[in-house]
């Protein structure tokens, strides 16, 4: 990518093609962000991905304790619910996710692709299998002992236990919401794009130019890595965590 991005399009076109970076890359990347919006774009992707990162890491964690550790009427059935609807091709919400959006007014906004996504069913049982193998039931009785309620236990006990985890699927969530393209394309305009949209947009016209295309999509590359190498910490430690018992 980053040698296609510093060339001319017509260096990647010869045969055998160039193996080392060129002299273009600023310029074919001014030409992307002339072309399309990308600081608009990546501003967008941050906001939704973030949110999206956020909501989803909490909820998930919460429900996960839920299912995990307390006991309440209907548990195994409301998880096997949660579970069930992983088996649903998102495909076949597009339209009434769409029309429910145009209905709210959302249609074209950042909130219609926030809202459908503040939390997800792999998320909740992700945290549930984690918090099962890592959350020691000793400590929530000496937590119960000492007067703590759910809410307290769980910020006091569960987040610091589960924090591994919580990277985990921190990372796991931003990729997916960075990467979404699907429903971003549908219910957003070419004015107000996530990253995805617009290097759709950069990519159109009759003899689209491969070394500006892949000069976005390395601008938009960028923040995954970030927060790649800033997690990187908490996923070896949630892998270590999961593979010793005791």
């Amino acid at each position: 990518m980053i040698v296609a991005a510093s060339r001319p399009m017509a260096e990647m076109n010869r045969t055998p093609p160039p193996l080392t970076p060129g002299p273009d890359l600023w310029s074919n990347v001014v030409k992307a962000i002339d072309s399309q919006d990308i600081g608009l774009a990546l501003v967008n992707s941050t906001i939704v991905s973030g949110v999206i990162t956020v909501s989803t890491v909490l909820l998930c964690t919460l429900a996960g304790f839920a299912f995990a550790k307390l006991r309440f009427r209907g548990r195994a059935a409301l998880f096997g619910v949660a579970l069930g609807t992983m088996m649903i091709p998102p495909s076949l919400g597009v339209v009434p996710l769409y029309a429910l959006m145009a209905n709210l007014g959302l249609a074209g906004e950042l909130s219609s692709v926030i809202l459908p996504s503040l939390v997800a069913a792999f998320g909740v049982f992700f945290m549930r299998q984690y918090l099962i193998q890592t959350l020691p039931d000793e400590l929530l009785d000496a937590a119960k002992v000492d007067g703590a309620t759910s809410l307290r236990t769980f910020w006091s006990i569960v987040l610091p236990v589960a924090r591994p985890g919580m990277a985990v699927l921190a990372m796991l969530t931003f990729m997916t919401a960075w990467n979404d393209f699907f429903w971003p394309v549908i219910t957003l305009n070419s004015s107000n794009p996530t990253v995805q949209v617009a290097l759709n947009n950069l990519g159109s016209g009759y003899v689209p130019d491969t070394s500006v295309i892949m000069a976005g999509t390395l601008v938009g590359t960028l923040p995954v890595i970030v927060v790649f190498l800033l997690l990187g910490r908490q996923i070896v430690g949630g892998i270590i965590a999961g593979a010793v018992k005791g």
